[in-house]
């Protein structure tokens, strides 16, 4: 640790920080367009300079390490002068376009502008006309005339996908930032560019003119696309909205984790969260004849007693369960509990989404959310006979669609059509759905809470960021209502408390 002095107070930091981490350290903001924490330091847009006592020129802080006994000034007459003097010059070929701009909100030349400048405009020229909608990938539209040539989305590219697709062409006033021979973006982490442009040049075709970010809240949580586990934010509709909406969540941003994700996520974590609305299950259904809604409580009445009466009979081994691998640490938990302790005997396989492609960076080829928690309570994927497990099965409860990657459906359909009983939990809407009595709806990730080990082996809580949807429940509660129901809640109790 060493001693500093900044704005005339003394601070205990961390050696080896540049003036600008160490103030952030201690709580002290310093205005900056081109600096980002995973990025080199550029030192293009001279916002964060600051004045350093014995240096004659204000010095850049994004770039200027601390050294011991320094004494740096960053709010007094000559830095404020310095940073008014950085804003004019972006604003004078700056467009008007705030009112229509997606990154009104959470622009940072907007947001500094009312916190360091509110000077008079001098500019009477008449601004640079660029182009205003140029497609720079499949995802994502430049605005030439926004962009303030801070260059985090070429350094980017550069630095973080290594694939180089934009530069900054030609010199001086014409300047910009372009792609190369009109080949767009297609790397699969294009989207980090709309997050980490600091104004409204690159934005994400997905969110672009769907909603004001002031309507919206955001809560972290978990990407289950992958077993990487990339920590996220969900961007959803806040409550006090005053319209009728059906669409929840409008988008997905990374949460920064260094250990985990650094400050991204894949185009494949950021762009499928629509399965959070659509497709979804929303009452429990039970099949006679025709498909009708029931009650929660018909559902636990009807499938506690067929639980009841085969363990009364000892007839456990008639019982199917068929477990997928994105469920949480504590549903495997609860799982293993009711079947595996308080059943012994019921026959219990698992089936994971099929493997994806990896990109060598964070997603991986796994494309099940914890594999590796549902290893820890025994629930692993098995090369095994379906026709041979369904036999003589009276009831069978499915915990998803996966299942149908691996098997046929015909077959399947075939399999399951003597089997008295058969239950669907699930959260969306799939090709089981046909095959089952009960339909039972489930929450999705962002609409509950729990933990997942992810494919490094750490583990990371998450918590509900949305209510569940219609009468959805998690399948944590599902089973635990369901043991109340099928006799064996002592011993379930029993058996959890002492876990």
């Amino acid at each position: 640790m060493i001693k500093i002095t900044i704005n005339g107070k003394n601070y205990k930091v961390k050696e080896g920080l540049t003036i600008l981490e160490a103030s952030k350290q201690v709580g002290i903001e310093i205005p900056h367009f081109c600096y980002h924490p995973a990025l080199e330091s550029e030192g293009s847009c001279r916002m964060c300079l600051v004045e350093i006592k014995g240096v004659p020129k204000l010095q850049l802080a994004c770039s200027t390490p601390i050294k011991d006994g320094m004494e740096i000034e960053t709010e007094n007459e000559r830095v404020i002068e310095a940073r008014k003097a950085v804003l004019e010059f972006l604003l004078a070929g700056h467009p008007l376009d705030c009112p229509i701009c997606d990154k009104a909100g959470e622009c940072k030349l907007q947001d500094y502008y009312y916190k360091f400048g509110l000077f008079e405009d001098r500019f009477e020229e008449e601004k640079p006309k660029r182009d205003k909608l140029f497609r720079i990938a499949p995802n994502l539209i430049y605005d030439q005339e926004r962009c303030i040539l801070c260059t985090r989305c070429v350094r980017f590219l550069r630095e973080i996908t290594k694939t180089g697709e934009l530069g900054v062409l030609n010199r001086g006033k014409e300047s910009l930032i372009s792609i190369y021979e009109q080949e767009l973006i297609e790397n699969n982490y294009s989207g980090n560019l709309a997050d980490i442009c600091p104004v409204g040049a690159i934005t994400d075709i997905d969110f672009r003119f769907k909603i004001r970010t002031w309507f919206l809240e955001r809560k972290k949580s978990i990407c289950p696309i992958c077993s990487r586990g990339c920590n996220i934010n969900i961007h959803f509709l806040s409550p006090s909205f005053p319209f009728k909406v059906e669409k929840r969540v409008f988008r997905i941003t990374p949460e920064p984790n260094v250990k985990i994700n650094g400050y991204w996520i894949c185009n494949l974590g950021r762009y499928n969260y629509h399965y959070i609305d659509n497709d979804r299950i929303l009452h429990p259904l039970k099949r006679n004849g025709e498909l009708k809604q029931i009650s929660w409580e018909e559902f636990y009445e009807d499938i506690g007693n067929k639980i009841k009466i085969l363990i009364r009979r000892k007839k456990e081994e008639k019982i199917g369960v068929i477990v997928n691998l994105s469920l949480t640490n504590e549903e495997y938990e609860t799982l293993e509990i009711f079947f595996n302790k308080c059943i012994p005997g019921t026959e219990i396989i698992t089936f994971g989404k099929k493997s994806g492609k990896e990109d060598n960076f964070l997603l991986t080829e796994d494309r099940n959310a914890n594999r590796k928690g549902a290893g820890k309570y025994r629930f692993k994927e098995k090369k095994i006979d379906i026709l041979k497990f369904l036999n003589k099965k009276e009831l069978v409860i499915f915990f998803g669609h996966e299942i149908t990657e691996h098997c046929n459906i015909q077959l399947l359909s075939e399999a399951l059509k003597d089997i008295k009983t058969k239950v669907l939990i699930a959260s969306n809407k799939g090709p089981l759905i046909n095959l089952v009595d009960y339909i039972l709806p489930s929450t999705v990730i962002a609409e509950k809470e729990g933990s997942f080990t992810n494919s490094q082996g750490i583990t990371q809580k998450f918590y509900r960021v949305l209510e569940p949807l219609g009468e959805s429940r998690p399948e944590i509660e599902i089973l635990t209502s369901l043991a109340q129901k099928s006799g064996i809640w002592r011993n379930f109790l029993m058996t959890r408390r002492a876990g």
